[in-house]
Order: structure tokens, then sequence, then C-alpha cells
């Protein structure tokens, strides 16, 4: 009769699988914890500093100063996690909103079919990117750079050849126009506070990334391309798909804001958007997003965002000077990546 020896090592080997988690280790493998510590602080601190910041009127200036990052902060959070970038989202919103208005205003057709136009352009421009992507091998950084650049000559060029200036002209006054403002830049109170559309957007989005990244297919499909695109590929993971549809989603959230731009304020400034692309990543990073892909949550691009409403509007109600905003964002955006990095040292060395 034979018998297995245990191994001779004097460690005692059990299946990780057989390992129970607890709520604590479970609270603290979460990518937005880190930035869920911040916002509090955040709140705190200008709770403190600035009396106006806790009145209820507030509190819709702050979630609307969010949800302006916050809506594309979500598909570039996606994006990420997906181990890409895409430095045209920011010019991106202002080309949208200016292919709705121009071609509205000189085809003299319903503002709807200029949104419609405009869907169709934004979501050939994130296709594009995800086509070059993944056809040339460059990282997406040359690739979106390009773009950046092309999009914000564009831009520019046509509405001074188009319009003549550096704006459109106004479309307040075409058929379709009210309707188009309700759905992309009305407001609505509840308890007397004034809240834009713009937080039902977020708040849609981020429920929506959320269920996509947890529950579907394609939401393990986007981890499994951020963790390592080869490893992914020799799975079965379609690698190309998943990128161009993550940029497609980029886009859609273009779309989105850049309805809200031109809606909000009948015309659009040609130079508008440039350098927005940077906060939606550092909303992303503060969220929980590696900027090595594989890891982070749509929740904490939400609360990066919320970081930065707070911040932006704490530091006009505390009354002090608005050129300390990036200062701040920047302090905000190394704090949260260390102590993400803290937390998850301390769940890799708790396993």
């Amino acid at each position: 009769m034979s018998s297995t020896a245990p191994p001779s090592d004097g460690v005692d080997h059990v299946d990780e699988r057989l390992l129970r988690t607890t709520p604590l280790k479970k609270l603290l493998a979460r990518p937005e914890l880190g930035s869920v510590v911040g916002a509090i602080a955040v709140f705190v601190f200008f709770s403190v500093v600035a009396d106006s910041f806790l009145r209820a009127s507030s509190l819709g200036t702050v979630l609307y100063a969010a949800s302006t990052i916050g809506i594309m902060a979500v598909p570039v959070a996606l994006l990420m996690i997906g181990g890409e970038f895409d430095l045209s989202a920011g010019v991106l919103v202002t080309s949208s909103a200016l292919v709705s208005s121009m071609f509205s205003y000189q085809m003299t057709a319903n503002v709807w079919v200029g949104v419609g136009v405009s869907l169709l352009v934004t979501l050939a421009i994130g296709c594009f990117n995800g086509f070059m992507l993944t056809r040339t091998k460059l990282p997406s950084f040359i690739i979106t750079l390009g773009t950046f650049l092309m999009l914000t000559g564009l831009n520019l060029g046509l509405t001074k050849l188009i319009a003549g200036t550096v704006s459109t002209k106004t479309i307040a006054d075409m058929e379709g126009f009210d309707s188009a403002r309700k759905l992309f830049a009305s407001q609505l109170t509840i308890g007397g506070v004034e809240f834009k559309v713009t937080i039902l957007w977020w708040f849609g989005l981020v429920a929506l990334a959320t269920w996509i990244l947890l529950r579907t297919r394609f939401g393990n499909w986007i981890f499994a391309v951020g963790g390592g695109a080869d490893a992914a590929r020799a799975v079965g993971v379609p690698v190309y798909r998943t990128k161009i549809g993550l940029y497609m989603g980029v886009a859609f959230c273009a779309w989105i804001s850049g309805q809200h731009l031109l809606f909000s304020f009948d015309v659009v400034q040609s130079g508008e958007g440039v350098g927005n692309e940077l906060i939606y990543i550092i909303a992303a990073v503060i969220g929980g997003c590696l900027i090595t892909g594989g890891y982070g949550s749509a929740i904490g691009s939400a609360v990066g965002a919320l970081i930065f409403g707070m911040t932006s509007k704490g530091i006009v109600y505390a009354e002090w000077n608005p050129d300390w905003f990036k200062f701040f964002l920047g302090a905000m955006l190394l704090l949260a990546t260390l102590l993400n990095a803290w937390i998850r040292k301390r769940v890799e060395a708790t396993k």
C-alpha cells in the first residue's frame, strides 16, 4: 500500500480557491477605494474652509462640474483599462458640436438632422483611431496625438472657412432646437435645487459601464486586453474588435458632451476642448485606473470626476485665487496614485 508524502518544504499548501476572502480584503481590492478616501478628504477640507460649500444650492453646481468631466472620464477609464489612451478626446467633443451646428445652419435642416450627422461623423473618427491603432501597431499616444492635431486644425480651419469667424452661427431659432436642448442641456428642480440633465447622463453612463465591465463578456475582454494583448489573443479574445469598440465608446460620449456644449450656448467656439483630454485621464487615474492597463473601474472614474468638481468649485466658494486649481488637481493626482499603489501592495501582501 502506497501513500503520498506531503511536501517537505515545511509550508502548508492550500488551494487558493478554498481560501476565504474577508469583507475587508474585498474592500481593499476595489480599485476605487483610494479615490473614495480622497473624495472624503476633499469634501471635509472644503466643508471646513468654505462656508457656502455645504449649501444645498452648491450641490447642483458641484455635480454639474463633475458631470461635464465624468461623462468623458467613463469611456476614457474603460479605454485605459484596455491598455490604451486617447489624446483626441477633448477636441473631439468640440468637433462633434461644430458638425451639428454647421451642418444644421448651412443645410437649413432640422437641428436633429445635424445631431444625427454629428453622431455618425464622431463615431467614424473613433473607429478611425481604433482602426489605425490595430493596423499600424503604433502606440495609441502617437495615433491619437495625430488625430488631436488634425482635429484641432480642422475645427479652426473649417469654421473660419464656412462661418467666416472662429465661432459658429447661432441655431437657436431653428426647428428642433428646443427639443434637442431638453435632451442635452435642460435642467430639473428637486427640492429647490437645480440639477443639469448632464448629471443624469453621467450616472446612466457610469451604471452602463459598470454593468459592461462586471457582467458581460465584453467587460472580460477589456480586462484581458489591458492585462496583455498577446495572452488575450491566445485564448480567443478579439483584441482588434475590442479596442475599436472602446475608441467608438469614447467617440459616443464625446458626441453627448458636444451636443451639451452646443445646446447650452447656441454657438460653439472652434478652439475649445484643447487640454481637456488630460483632465479626463487624470479623473480616471485618480479613480484607480493604471497607466499600464488591466485595472480600474467606471465607478472610480466617477469619483475622480467628483473630486474634480468639488475642487474646482470649492476653490471658488473659499474665495481663493482660481490659479490654485491646477495645483490642487496635481496634488490630488499624486496622492491618489500613491494611495492606490499602497493599497494594491497591501492586498497582494495578504494573499
